[in-house]
Parts: structure tokens; C-alpha cells; sequence
């Protein structure tokens, strides 16, 4: 285990460095740019959904362990796309003025 460590010392590095540099850029987003960003971040799960379909199309037929991971990340991935229009909508409908 220790081996591994050493052999991606530098790549553990730069994900530990991704970690606080992306903790540090959204802590100080402010609000109004929410919504525009969550907008971003649907159209870059529809990617993932996309890439998750073409993963599954190049598994084998029997290779049932990647068919169903394949199919688990288009399911979570389409939830997260989903559930990110619903909370992109209701953020739009606070800005709206009341009649």
C-alpha cells in the first residue's frame, strides 16, 4: 500500500490541492450567480449520462458487472439532471416578482 503512495505521490498532490482550490471558489460565489452555475454543472452531468451510454454500448453482453454499474450511472447521473432543473426552477421562481 505504501508502494502505491509513492509510485502517485504527485497525483495524490494534485488532487488534494483540487479539493481545497474548488472548496475555496465556491465558499465565495456569491448567491446570484448560483442559478447560472447549477446550470453548468446540469449541462456537465448530461455529459456524464452520454459517456455512461457509451460505455455500456462498447461492454460486452455478458460482462453483466459493467452492464450494471452502466446502467446505475445513467440512473443516478439522469436523478442528478433532473433534480438540478427542479432546484435551478425553484431558485428562478424566488427571483420573480409576486402579484
Amino acid at each position: 500500500m505504501a508502494n502505491f503512495f509513492l509510485e502517485n505521490q504527485d497525483l495524490i498532490y494534485i488532487v488534494i490541492l483540487s479539493i481545497l482550490l474548488g472548496v475555496e471558489v465556491i465558499s465565495n460565489v456569491p448567491a446570484i450567480l448560483h442559478t447560472p452555475l447549477m446550470s453548468g454543472a446540469n449541462a456537465i452531468h448530461g455529459v456524464v449520462i452520454i459517456g455512461a451510454i457509451i460505455v455500456m454500448g462498447h461492454a460486452s453482453p455478458n460482462d453483466y458487472l459493467a452492464l450494471t454499474l452502466g446502467f446505475i450511472a445513467v440512473l443516478l447521473g439522469t436523478l442528478n439532471v433532473v433534480g438540478g432543473f427542479v432546484v435551478t426552477n425553484r431558485m428562478l421562481e424566488m427571483f420573480k416578482k409576486k402579484k
